[in-house]
């Protein structure tokens, strides 16, 4: 075959925007965005090859062997300062490429070209075979193509700016020890994803001898581009149509009846026999087929090799100047997006010194955000609006007060007597009788109290108290009971109760406290401990490492979890079984104002009493004393001696859970869990604790790897496109 140079063309390009675009491309910047592109692409034995070796006067091999497994880029340069043709050959890595192959492939260049006959030509695509790692026989076990690009520049002084990108020829059936199914499916994915690109211009060749609807290739393009604004079609074989057809090619180049908003272009390649024979010259064959009618009558500026190469090139270049600024941008944003992904990987963790450093950034994050959460300065991160659980003051004094309030409503087991007289002058029996009936009835109408506000969470299940409710106060029978108690306890006292009475009786008037107090301290508990997780997540963004972590400090959380319950507990044995005492001014004034008002009162009963008697009587009275009257007074000094002790003790408890196992163990005290994650417990891990916790894994390298090679590429994007 005879290959001539093309005859010097208008200069309608765009050069430096169009070397621009190609530098992208030899920069993989075209892995991570849409580059503007001409893409050759069509079914096998559509012609495709005939084309691109008008395109670029090169023979390309036929071999059924070295058929194109691998996207070409095929570059023309103009450069007048050269006296013949150039050609330069390099291999670009496909974007799953490994960095060591990578290299290697960078590294291949076949430079200084000054032609590709068929022979050298096909030494040299046998050799990219093998760089790329691509089966040579059948059942080698290698694959039969690649997602790795050969790029060709052909520089000259009768070169025009073009670039084109040629890709694997789709096929239906397989070749059996040539091609499979995944192969099949592997370039239909390759071809496929060039097409979607929504700044390449599809160039789709087509055969002029067969029904252009049965085209796979046609049909996919007008699903993509269903108003054929970036679709130009290539019309080949016409030589080969029947006779009595040709008319209707015709019509459809000319554009009579087609929709294609770029039209078509029909060229005539030479045939098999021509090829084999090697005396006709391509070009020269085409322009006398153009002469022949009906060919004659299509249009010029869409019949030949030479006008479609002019149509690429105004495509290219009004393509490339309708997207440079876009292209632009986007480069300037994913640039943007991959800086902040590597930033959010934080630093590198290879060494110990980079996972000390690493882990003590987000200690220092953690502690803000607890020293914000602790002061209320809630107004530093919108973190505090999104997550509640974050508010943890504000969480901790509501629930206090809860806390206080359930304990003065419900805290007591009998409600204290607000009458102060004393209980009458019954007969002992009768009100022994009367007392019996009343300790023997049920509690059913009495409110049950949940003493816990929020759910566990399962972590905690194990540590936490099992939650108890408790019933509203018993109304009316603190009396009886005080006596009932009395009476089943006395001694040889005179006028008097014995001092082991009082801590009996106090111990079951608190019997409710446990189930408060442990219902409190079990929603702190939770509510700290949310707040730890929530906090570890957002100074730890790593799953890995945030789960790391807290598999270390989860014990040392637990721990200090079971620390504040058995203060509870202490603070509970010492209250409720231990020696009543205080030093609380207000248990004696409280005591001798009740006195005061009971002496009185009970004065006033008592004369009212003995005048009904004597009225009964007709006579005069007087006042009689019996045990019964000695028991009351006692019952009654009981009851007001358990009420005033009781007020203190209360309140004192209160303040010392609050204060000693909730704000100390819990939230602002030294020894709360937020000081667990602390810069001594960085400074303390080992090597291999470090490691353990820090160290990244092969997919965060791999991942940080990649950003880096991303940023690197689109830093030099940025630079080309200045």
């Amino acid at each position: 075959m005879t290959l001539t140079k093309s005859s010097p063309s208008p200069r309608i390009a765009d050069p430096a925007l169009l070397e621009k675009i190609d530098k992208l491309f030899a920069y993989n910047i075209g892995e991570y965005i849409s580059l503007p592109q001409l893409v050759v692409v069509g079914e096998q034995s559509s012609g495709k090859s005939s084309v691109l070796e008008g395109l670029t006067k090169m023979a390309f091999p036929r071999d059924s062997g070295l058929c194109t497994r691998y996207a070409t880029q095929i570059l023309f340069r103009r450069n007048l300062q050269m006296a013949d043709r150039k050609i330069a050959a390099s291999i670009v890595p496909g974007p799953d490429t490994a960095a060591e192959r990578a290299r290697l492939l960078r590294g291949w260049h076949a430079n200084d070209l000054q032609a590709l006959d068929p022979q050298s030509f096909t030494q040299m695509m046998a050799e990219v075979q093998k760089l790329m790692g691509l089966s040579v026989t059948a059942n080698d076990g290698l694959p039969a193509f690649a997602s790795d690009v050969l790029r060709l520049e052909i520089q000259g002084p009768d070169e025009e700016h073009l670039s084109v990108i040629d890709v694997p020829g789709t096929f239906e059936n397989t070749t059996p020890g040539l091609t499979t199914k995944e192969d099949k499916a592997m370039i239909d994915n390759l071809v496929l994803s060039y097409m979607k690109n929504p700044r390449s211009i599809i160039l789709a060749v087509i055969p002029a001898n067969v029904d252009v609807a049965t085209q796979k290739v046609d049909q996919t393009a007008r699903d993509i581009d269903p108003d054929g604004l970036r679709t130009l079609r290539v019309l080949t074989k016409p030589d080969l149509v029947d006779k009595g057809a040709e008319q209707k090619v015709v019509s459809l180049v000319n554009g009579r009846g087609s929709e294609s908003e770029l039209g078509w272009v029909l060229v005539r390649n030479l045939g098999h026999s021509e090829l084999q024979e090697g005396t006709v010259e391509r070009d020269e064959a085409e322009k006398a087929f153009s002469h022949r009618s009906p060919w004659d009558s299509v249009d010029p500026q869409k019949f030949g090799i030479q006008a479609l190469k002019t149509r690429l090139q105004e495509l290219l270049t009004s393509t490339v100047r309708r997207e440079f600024l876009s292209v632009r941008n986007e480069v300037g944003c994913k640039l943007k997006d991959a800086k902040n992904a590597i930033r959010a990987l934080g630093g590198e963790r290879e060494e110990p010194g980079q996972q000390r450093t690493y882990l003590l950034e987000v200690v220092t994050y953690f502690q803000q955000i607890t020293q914000n959460a602790l002061t209320t300065n809630y107004g530093t991160s919108d973190d505090f609006d999104r997550y509640p659980e974050l508010r943890l003051a504000t969480l901790v004094v509501n629930r206090e007060s809860e806390f206080g309030e359930d304990m003065a409503a419900y805290g007591h087991e009998h409600e204290f007597d607000s009458e102060q007289h004393s209980i009458g002058l019954q007969d002992e029996n009768e009100l022994t009788e009367d007392m019996s009936d009343q300790l023997s009835e049920n509690c059913e109408e009495q409110q049950i109290i949940r003493t816990r506000k929020l759910t566990t969470r399962p972590e905690l299940e194990d540590v936490i108290p099992e939650h108890i409710a408790v019933t509203d106060p018993v109304e009316g029978k603190i009396k009886s009971w005080i006596k009932s108690l009395y009476l089943n306890s006395r001694g040889f006292e005179i006028g008097t109760f014995s001092p082991t009475l009082l801590p009996v009786i106090m111990k079951t008037q608190s019997s409710s406290w446990p189930a408060i107090a442990h219902g409190y301290i079990a929603d702190v508990i939770t509510m700290v401990h949310k707040f730890v997780l929530r906090a570890l997540k957002l100074a730890c963004p790593e799953l890995k490492v945030r789960t790391r972590l807290l598999t270390v400090i989860m014990d040392g959380l637990l721990a200090k979890y079971s620390r504040v319950i058995k203060q509870v507990d202490f603070l509970l044995r010492i209250e409720r079984t231990g020696r009543p005492n205080t030093l609380n001014k207000r248990l004696t004034e409280n005591l001798q104002t009740w006195r005061e008002e009971q002496n009185a009162s009970s004065l006033e009963h008592v004369i009212t009493h003995c005048k009904d008697r004597a009225v009964q009587a007709k006579g005069p009275f007087k006042i009689q004393s019996s045990g019964s009257d000695d028991v009351d007074w006692i019952v009654l000094e009981l009851h007001n001696t358990l009420r005033s002790y009781y007020t203190v003790a209360l309140d004192r408890f209160v303040d010392n859970v609050c204060m000693q196992a909730a704000d100390f163990f819990l939230v602002t005290g030294e020894e709360s869990p937020m000081s667990l994650f602390s810069s001594s417990f960085v400074s303390n891990l080992t090597d291999e604790q470090l490691e353990e916790i820090a160290g990244e894994d092969a997919g965060l390298t791999r991942r940080r790897a990649q950003l880096k090679k991303k940023i690197q590429d689109l830093e030099m994007g940025r630079k080309i496109l200045v």
